[in-house]
């Protein structure tokens, strides 16, 4: 066992503080080592930092709760299938790293909160075998950072946006389908790893993340971007590799004819034409309530339930050309001489753009 000094690298704090390195021990060693630590109850109390990693280890040393002082544990590449209370309820943890072991949905406390206060600042899963989100992470409301990847997990609760002062949340590697809009309340949130699960589509709250700088969305089935994600001033990297984007709307599109009773709204709205009660059935006038505008400038049209999917690629930041879905009220409108360059047939140049990110 190896006793050196470190500082604490979740939180950049500059104090020092003790680490006893039990990296690669041999687990009988490691268990006689940890009680003749904890028989000097002076040493154990001195320990902030406790490496138990690549041990191979199926059970947490019942010795763990003697380290009262402890604030960062790591007990990655093992064989771990339960995380004991005593983690959170006897120690002072803020970093928590269990990366790359067999923990599943049944694997953690039913409250991570410690009872001294604090709390986690970071906790680390990735690797393991979640296939929900882990709701007692809900709770942890002082986490800065948190990593599931690598896991099977399907959902992203919708109460993530508890977690106020998150900055990193990493959840690549997974299978999930769907982002809740709660995602946009994550006001502090820097870094936002979602590569590699079975996304289609981004909620338009993320624009809400104003300080979002990194944004990776690789290899998900994204057919296209909400269009307020160019609002993001400060995000400098950006994502977008192995997705269908473009391709559907460019070569797969189709128009369906409107009804005789859109063309009529159409019209009416078009021309401005008064209308109230004693001319229409309510039924009607909820109707032409629904109407949306064309997004094309040079058109002056609306349209109701029949629109025109299609792509328009924007310059984001200087740096990019991303695919932005926006609806017309006709085929024709995609044919706008102002516009014809960018809606144009997605050439081989600006696919690589667009999918290299």
């Amino acid at each position: 066992m190896d006793v050196v000094y470190s500082s604490d690298s979740c939180d950049s704090d500059s104090r020092e503080q003790k680490t006893a390195d039990f990296g690669h021990a041999n687990k009988r060693h490691l268990n006689e080592d940890l009680l003749r630590m904890c028989k000097v109850k002076k040493l154990a109390e001195d320990i902030e930092t406790l490496l138990l990693n690549h041990n191979n280890l199926s059970i947490v040393p019942a010795t763990i709760g003697e380290f009262v002082n402890l604030r960062v544990l790591d007990l990655s590449n093992n064989s771990l299938r339960q995380i004991p209370d005593e983690i959170t309820q006897q120690c002072q943890l803020t970093t928590l790293i269990a990366k790359n072991n067999l923990l599943d949905d049944k694997s953690l406390p039913k409250t991570l909160r410690s009872t001294h206060g604090g709390g986690l600042k970071e906790l680390n899963l990735s690797g393991n075998r979640f296939t929900q989100f882990p709701e007692q992470v809900t709770e942890l409301r002082s986490l800065k950072y948190l990593y599931l990847g690598g896991n099977q997990i399907t959902n992203v609760s919708k109460d993530i946006w508890k977690l106020n002062n998150l900055q990193l949340l990493s959840l690549g590697g997974n299978q999930i389908t769907e982002i809740p809009d709660t995602v946009g309340l994550l006001n502090n949130l820097h870094a936002l790893v979602l590569c590699d699960n079975l996304i289609e589509a981004l909620p338009s709250s993320i624009a809400r993340l104003v300080h979002l700088k990194s944004l990776l969305l690789h290899k998900n089935c994204l057919k296209h971007l909400p269009r307020e994600i160019i609002t993001l001033k400060n995000l400098t990297e950006l994502s977008l590799r192995d997705n269908p984007l473009v391709v559907r709307f460019v070569k797969d599109m189709t128009l369906h004819p409107p009804t005789l009773m859109e063309l009529a709204a159409r019209t009416v709205k078009v021309a401005s034409l008064p209308y109230g009660p004693e001319d229409l059935p309510q039924a009607l006038i909820d109707y032409l309530q629904t109407a949306n505008c064309c997004v094309n400038p040079n058109c002056k049209g609306v349209f109701f339930d029949n629109r025109v999917e299609h792509i328009k690629f924007v310059d984001f930041c200087g740096k990019y050309r991303i695919p932005l879905l926006q609806y017309l009220c006709s085929s024709k409108c995609i044919n706008d001489t102002k516009t014809a360059d960018a809606y144009g047939e997605a050439s081989s140049s600006m696919m690589r753009k667009v999918l290299l990110g």
